[in-house]
């Protein structure tokens, strides 16, 4: 296929993934291609923030409703969407339209224990969250330390309580809990076609070999999910590619060896294609299967598959752990810091302190994940340093204005935003003690007031 003004394929990319996506989408290709180069901006609002409809009026940018996520909207026109100040305050993710799909596809419920295996950046885990409502537990688990880091602020920011971040691999998860979990999201490394146009790097990276490397990989992966799936569970497989190697063949491989999984027929979401076995001679079943593409609607394309595991679910599944693990002189010493902070008793169900004296709320018992690699227990909500505590950020970014003793309230063009999101502050006879600082109503952390001066408690690694 040539370049042409009517169809600009950008030079760099791949000629097999040309020559291989002109051959199977025929007619379809120009427009998958004129669609795949451009760039969508996706936002994905968050409702614990408030009502969707209060939260979409309050954005500063014409948006677009996605049609097979509530939550979801997208830009017509470019946005420097991660710098703006509703971003910090975790009023919305920004994230590609096709992606909103896994969460709504896995359904999670409240109260249900749920896995996101390859967590990082947050985009899914966050998502699967906010449909929580802060009930049951939410494990994040990431294979890659370096990329633990980001995934941790976005959990943060976004205001998720009931999770817990796990640097492990799959191997090791499957051997320490098998059969715990009632969903477990599978969004699969892969050769990441469908980033083309923001990701330079999967351009380079990208070959045939590559694809076949990646199909071998994910096939290693399920292995593994599902025996982390408890029977009557569910197991989502998504990727961002559209090589059906690493998509309907990953499930043909799959089903094949599993005679206890079941391939389950996906909603009827707008937008959402079936799949394509005749592409690598696939069982015709794999057409239940279903496929986000460019040139059909906003995002740059995603694959989907949702599986069921044979069985009656089992009814000795753990509970939400409510105990407490920490001395009676630390317990005293958080319930009378956080007593002058917040307009409530704090939270004490599941509180446990770190080695590293940190304070948590922790959602599953603690022998459950003895020995495991967890970097974070559950939410962060106090810091112990000598014989003092102080509250954390995190705890910051799950608080509404009407739950603490003394706020500050910002707007977006306030002269304070700048010195508090870079650590400074500014001249105020505010009240003694921890403020929560806020942007139109919506969190942004603590400052501590001395009567004279409000300083800012910004993270420093968060700071501008």
């Amino acid at each position: 296929m040539k370049n042409s003004l009517d169809n600009p394929i950008p030079a760099h990319w791949p000629p097999d993934f040309v020559a291989r996506m002109t051959q199977w989408l025929g007619d379809e290709a120009d427009a998958f291609f004129t669609a795949l180069a451009r760039r969508d901006y996706g936002l994905r609002l968050n409702p614990q923030r408030g009502p969707l409809a209060t939260l979409k009026a309050q954005l500063p940018w014409a948006v677009e409703p996605i049609p097979w996520c509530p939550e979801g909207v997208w830009l017509q026109e470019a946005a420097e969407i991660g710098a703006d100040v509703y971003h910090t305050a975790g009023v919305f993710y920004s994230q590609d339209p096709s992606a909103m799909a896994a969460a709504v596809l896995l359904d999670p419920q409240p109260g249900e224990w749920v896995l996101d295996i390859a967590a990082a950046p947050g985009g899914k885990t966050t998502h699967i969250a906010a449909r929580m409502q802060g009930r049951g537990v939410l494990v994040a688990n990431e294979v890659v330390r370096r990329r633990v880091a980001v995934l941790a602020m976005n959990i943060e920011r976004m205001g998720v309580t009931n999770a817990m971040i796990v640097n492990e691999t799959p191997e090791r998860l499957a051997a320490r809990w098998p059969g715990l979990f009632d969903a477990v999201l599978v969004d699969a490394p892969c050769s990441g076609e469908g980033t083309f146009s923001r990701d330079s790097q999967a351009i380079r990276d990208w070959s045939l070999a590559t694809v076949q490397g990646n199909a071998h990989r994910q096939r290693t992966i399920m292995e593994q999910a599902a025996a982390l799936v408890r029977h009557g569970g569910r197991l989502l497989y998504g990727t961002c590619t559209f090589a059906p190697e690493e998509d309907e063949g990953v499930i043909a491989a799959f089903l094949a060896q599993h005679p206890d999984f079941e391939l389950a027929d996906l909603p009827p979401l707008p937008g959402l294609s079936p799949g394509r076995p005749e592409w690598i001679d696939a069982p015709d079943d794999l057409r239940r299967v279903g496929r986000f593409w460019p040139h059909t609607g906003p995002g740059h394309g995603h694959f989907y598959a949702l599986l069921r595991r044979k069985g009656e679910p089992s009814d000795d599944l753990p509970e939400r752990w409510e105990g407490q693990r920490l001395p009676g002189r630390v317990l005293r010493l958080y319930q009378k810091t956080l007593g002058d902070i917040l307009r409530e008793a704090p939270p004490e169900a599941g509180l446990t302190l770190a080695k590293d004296d940190t304070l948590y709320i922790t959602p599953m018992a603690p022998h459950l994940w003895e020995g495991l690699h967890i970097l974070r227990p559950g939410w962060w909500v106090a810091s112990l340093r000598h014989d003092k505590v102080s509250p954390d950020h995190a705890l910051a970014m799950a608080l509404r204005p009407e739950e603490v003793q003394s706020s500050v309230r910002l707007t977006r063009d306030d002269a304070r935003l700048a010195p508090y999101l870079s650590g400074g502050f500014w001249l105020d006879d505010h009240q003694d003690g921890f403020v929560l600082v806020t942007v139109a109503g919506f969190p942004l952390g603590w400052a501590k007031s001395d009567g004279d001066k409000v300083r800012s408690r910004y993270p420093v690694h968060l700071r501008r």
